[in-house]
């Protein structure tokens, strides 16, 4: 019996959820799943093919790889077996992110409403102890939430929170706040003495010398689950989890509405319909009950699909072209004129929200990934709101993206800094006023009138009104400056509300920080 909270982790990151759940797409579902060796062994060959799981020699030549992923899609709320024909299914969750809905908003509902006990927590080989009854990705939210803690490292988390929050009530939620504070004064000597007792090491633990090692591997894969949310994010120096200042209040809204738990964990298929529901309903009234016969058809648009959610977490994607019709084409060999109509009928507006997990990452990650970043950005002004717009960054003394409108006559320019608090330092002010903004015949010999720079950053400090307005004032060219969680909002309803390039130029010449509330 496991004593403090899990997650089970054949990837500690959620980024290739939706592949993963492509490929059981493809090969096992509607299939029968308990005891098929055969179908598991195929689903791993899967797996590696697409790289998804690492090729190597298998222990056991059974499938245990395919189950363990299997596991993970149904702790998720995804995947679940019909009782009456013993086959696997697709929750609404599930078939959301098969149908390119933005996995990011999919999966974030199912990491808040994730509980103990759970269908998945009670299951063989899991069987988290019976004192937990909690949502703990909630309960961790309360807690960054919380002025008194403001943020939380991995050791805190590892070594008191998932051992000792055991449900909601007031009383467990302060002696958690108190067992961190008081970790904080004086480390491990705040931890039970009979600590090691209750929370055993592992064996591999034992032999490395690092009792914490296997509650910290917990944690850590805890707080990438969090960050996949994009609600919060470890800070860059100390690798402290905090909210992400722009989403705490939506982390307020999000406790301040409390739904309740799930009931009856110990029925598997009613547990996990009710807890697999999407954003976009309120109860499966799906009748599974007629088992579908696997066609040729079928066969080949799990295979088109599974392809094509590939191609959408590397590059955005607003709508099906030649080139991503000839590129699916020739990934899986299959007919282009049944491609079209695949794509065409299962994704008519793209799959924008698949790549936005990866663009989030890159506005973090420092000078790692600057130029990825760069031109992510400049793809999503081309392929989803239709600028002409050039990667010009490594040009040098150059703005990183210009972008263009022939539509309403302006052009500006986009720089892209890849840090959680970016504040205009004086050698970037100046590069903006004199090698950016008016020195732009160096770099762009058109005709359209430059109209606004802006910056993208995964946040910024308390001064960048300012420092927007003081540049805007020595140039006259409007400015601004926006997160990349508004940049991934702004994105992802570009098409649905029907922004015009008038829109974005009036969005991003405000001459200050583009809040949410500017996207409504």
């Amino acid at each position: 019996m496991m004593n403090y909270w899990w997650v089970t982790r054949p990837k500690r990151r959620l980024n290739s959820v939706p592949e993963v759940l492509a490929a059981f797409s493809e090969i096992s579902l509607n299939q029968e799943w308990q005891g098929q060796r055969h179908t598991h062994l195929s689903l791993e060959d899967a797996l590696e093919e697409a790289g998804l799981k690492r090729k190597g020699e298998r222990r056991d030549h059974t499938g245990g790889g395919a189950r363990t992923y299997q596991a993970w899609l149904t702790s998720l709320g995804l995947l679940f077996i019909h009782e009456s024909t013993k086959t696997l299914k697709l929750t609404l969750a599930g078939e959301a992110i098969i149908a390119g809905d933005s996995p990011v908003s999919v999966l974030k509902e199912q990491i808040l409403k994730y509980q103990f006990p759970s269908s998945f927590s009670l299951s063989r080989n899991i069987d988290v102890a019976p004192r937990f009854r909690i949502r703990p990705f909630r309960f961790l939210l309360r807690l960054l939430n919380d002025k008194q803690l403001n943020s939380l490292s991995e050791d805190e988390i590892a070594k008191i929170v998932i051992v000792e929050a055991e449900n909601e009530s007031e009383n467990c939620y302060k002696s958690v706040v108190e067992k961190i504070l008081l970790y904080r004064d004086i480390g491990d000597q705040c931890l039970d003495k009979d600590f090691f007792q209750k929370y055993p090491p592992s064996k591999g633990d034992v032999h490395q010398k690092n009792p914490f090692g296997n509650l910290r591997d917990i944690a850590n894969t805890i707080i990438n689950w969090v960050e996949y949310t994009q609600l919060a994010k470890r800070d860059e120096i100390d690798k402290r989890l905090c909210l992400i200042p722009e989403k705490i209040n939506e982390v307020k809204a999000i406790l301040k509405d409390n739904p309740g738990f799930i009931d009856r964990p110990e029925q598997q298929e009613y547990f996990q319909r009710k807890y697999g529901l999407d954003p976009k309903h309120k109860k499966d009234t799906r009748n599974l009950a007629e088992t579908k016969t696997i066609t040729a058809q079928i066969i080949v648009e799990h295979k088109i699909k599974q392809a094509f959610i590939g191609e959408a977490l590397k590059a955005p994607i607003g709508k099906i072209t030649v080139e991503l019709i000839d590129k699916i084409s020739e990934i899986t060999g299959i007919d282009g004129r049944l491609v079209e109509d695949t794509l065409k009928k299962s994704y008519p507006y793209g799959a924008i929200g698949s790549f936005m997990t990866e663009y989030f990452e890159m506005a973090f990650k420092g000078r790692d990934e600057a130029t990825e970043f760069e031109k992510a950005t400049a793809e999503i002004f081309k392929t989803v709101m239709g600028f002409e717009a050039v990667h010009i960054g490594p040009v040098g003394l150059t703005p990183d993206v210009l972008v263009l409108s022939n539509q309403e006559n302006f052009c500006g320019i986009i720089d892209n800094k890849a840090y959680s608090k970016y504040s205009i330092s004086n050698d970037h002010h100046n590069r903006m006023i004199t090698n950016y903004i008016k020195s732009i015949s160096n770099y762009y010999t058109g005709k359209l009138p430059l109209t606004f720079f802006s910056y993208i950053a995964g946040g910024f400090g308390q001064n960048i009104n300012a420092q927007i307005k003081n540049i805007s004032d020595i140039t006259s060219i409007h400015g601004s400056a926006i997160t990349v969680s508004n940049m991934i909002n702004l994105t992802e309803r570009y098409n649905i509300e029907k922004y015009t390039h008038s829109d974005i130029k009036r969005l991003f010449s405000l001459n200050r920080l583009v809040l949410l509330s500017d996207l409504k």
